[in-house]
């Protein structure tokens, strides 16, 4: 079933698959509305990551562009049958005619979504992602895999606030308002999220994967990327699996959560607000049992 801010469902083991565990996570960051989306339906997992267009207009229900393109994509793989590719195809023109309904027509206003979705079955995976949504594996021997390309969207714009001499009360989207735009028009020419627009399936990473040896599969949006001093510097995911090995997706939130709660001004871990949104799955393979993490 599809997963809202305000709903979890329940998890069964997968015929192909004898047993596993998952564990959810959905929190809200600083904003009004939590723009993340989870999605759980038998075998089918997915995060969706909303973002707004920059002139934030709200629409029908008080709901931003980019949490009814997260809903758009997600409602799709739920509803839909075929493979993710497909359904991937199908959630884009659902997003397309949303704008249109909308009557949304200038590039700069389109909404998107990140998403990172895994059908389970048969010993493997089947996966579909795209923007800066994660796909991470962690292997029986203690190594992790990457499945997906580590997109980073945002480095340029937050090596620039690092570098910043506003005030430590200036927002990131004042000082930086024009070069927030210039990456914005930057979908699906340098990289890749579900905006509605026929370029968006070039950038989409799909595939399947075999689960031998495999322990957990990790599905989430970039709000639990580790937060970095130095936007230059790679992704620290040797860490990122330590942690979750250590606590799973509990201890890799709270982690990430104490580090921008000593650093409201969003200035010693460069980023746009104290707190993003959160969705993610884990699924730990030859377990039975679900977990819900929930946070009011």
């Amino acid at each position: 079933m599809y997963l809202s801010t305000e709903q979890f469902a329940v998890s069964r083991p997968h015929r192909s698959i004898p047993s596993y565990q998952v564990e959810t996570l959905l929190e809200q960051g600083s904003g009004d509305l939590n723009e993340d989306v989870l999605l759980e339906a038998d075998d089918l997992f997915g995060v969706f990551d909303g973002a707004t267009s920059l002139d934030r207009r709200r629409f029908h229900g008080n709901l931003t562009g980019g949490l009814l393109a997260a809903r758009t994509a997600a409602e799709t793989f739920r509803e839909k049958r075929g493979g993710l590719l497909q359904l991937a195809g199908e959630a884009n023109r659902g997003i397309r005619n949303a704008l249109l309904a909308q009557k949304v027509a200038m590039r700069h206003r389109f909404w998107s979504t990140s998403l990172a979705v895994i059908r389970l079955g048969d010993g493997r995976m089947e996966y579909c992602q795209t923007g800066d949504a994660q796909i991470v594996l962690i292997m029986n021997d203690g190594s992790y895999r990457i499945v997906t390309p580590d997109v980073d969207i945002d480095r340029e714009t937050l090596q620039l606030w690092r570098k910043s001499t506003a005030p430590p009360e200036a927002a990131i989207h004042d000082v930086l308002a024009k070069q927030i735009q210039k990456v914005r028009m930057q979908m699906n020419i340098s990289y890749g999220v579900l905006n509605g627009e026929p370029a968006a399936m070039d950038f989409l990473c799909h595939g399947y994967r075999d689960l031998t040896g495999v322990s957990d599969i990790l599905l989430f949006t970039d709000g639990l990327f580790l937060p970095r001093e130095n936007p230059l510097k790679e992704n620290d995911w040797c860490t990122f699996a330590d942690i979750y090995r250590e606590g799973g997706l509990q201890a890799v939130r709270d982690h990430v959560r104490g580090l921008q709660e000593n650093d409201p001004a969003c200035r010693i871990y460069p980023r746009f607000k104290q707190h993003d949104d959160i969705a993610a799955v884990a699924i730990r393979l030859n377990k039975a049992s679900h977990i819900n993490i929930a946070f009011s």
